[in-house]
C-alpha cells in the first residue's frame, strides 16, 4: 500500500485533474484506489460522481475530507484496505496539506512552466523537507499543462535544482484540451474518446515514474 498526495501550495496548477488521472490508471492495471478529496472546491469528488452516475468502470472510491482531525482518523483506519490512497490537497498551506504530507509515502508536485509557478516551489519544498527530516517521503516535481513547444518548459524544468529535496520528473504533461474533457466526465485520458495519443503517453509515463509499474 501505498499514499500519494498531489501537493502545491499554489492553485491553479492541477492538482485535481493529475490526482482524478492518476487514480483511474491505478485502477486500470487492477490496483484498487481510494481518492481523497482534500479540497474545499471538492471538483475530485464531482469529477468521480459523474463517473459512478455513468457506471464507468472501474469504479474508483473517493471521500471528501477537509478536517485534519477525520482525514488523520480515515488514513488510519481506511488506507490498508487499498493498494492505493491518492489524495488531492487543496492549494495554499495549513492543517490539511501538512496532515496529507504527514501521512503521505510519495508527493507530487505539479507546477506550470511560469516564473510565479517556480518561485512557489519554495514554499511547498520547505514543508517536505520538515517532514523529511522525521520520516522517509519520496518528493517529485513535475511540469503540468507544459507548452507543447517553446524554450519555457526547459528553463522552469532546470529551476527545481534549486530544490535539491525535489527530484525533478522528465514526464511533463502538456496543455491538452483532452485534460478537461475526460475530467469533466469523470474519465481519465486513458479512458476516453476519440483518443488522444500522446496524452494517454504522458499520462502513462508518468505513472510508471512515479509508480514504478
Amino acid at each position: 500500500m501505498a499514499i500519494l498526495s498531489v501537493a502545491a501550495i499554489k492553485g491553479g496548477v492541477g492538482k485535481t485533474t493529475l490526482s482524478v488521472n492518476i487514480a483511474i490508471a491505478l485502477a486500470l492495471k487492477g490496483k484498487t484506489v481510494w481518492l481523497i478529496d482534500a479540497d474545499h472546491q471538492a471538483s475530485a469528488s464531482q469529477a468521480l460522481a459523474n463517473r459512478a452516475g455513468a457506471e464507468v468502470e472501474p469504479s474508483i472510491a473517493t471521500a471528501h475530507y477537509v478536517d485534519k482531525d477525520q482525514l488523520k482518523a480515515q488514513l488510519r483506519l481506511m488506507s490498508p484496505k487499498f493498494d492505493y490512497v491518492v489524495i488531492d490537497c487543496g492549494g495554499g498551506d495549513g492543517p490539511i496539506l501538512r496532515t496529507a504530507l504527514v501521512h503521505s509515502d510519495i508527493v507530487l508536485v505539479p507546477f506550470q512552466p511560469r516564473s510565479i509557478d517556480v518561485w512557489a516551489l519554495a514554499g511547498i519544498a520547505q514543508n517536505i523537507s520538515e517532514i523529511q527530516d522525521v520520516k522517509a517521503l519520496q518528493a517529485f516535481a513535475v511540469l503540468n499543462m507544459a507548452d507543447v513547444a517553446g524554450k519555457d518548459n526547459k528553463e522552469a524544468a532546470d529551476a527545481v535544482a534549486d530544490f535539491p529535496n525535489l527530484k525533478f520528473l522528465d514526464t511533463p504533461i502538456r496543455r491538452r484540451k483532452v485534460f478537461a474533457n475526460a475530467l469533466g466526465e469523470g474519465l481519465s485520458v486513458l479512458e476516453h474518446e476519440p483518443a488522444d495519443s500522446k496524452a494517454r503517453a504522458e499520462l502513462a509515463d508518468l505513472v510508471n515514474a512515479v509508480f514504478h509499474i
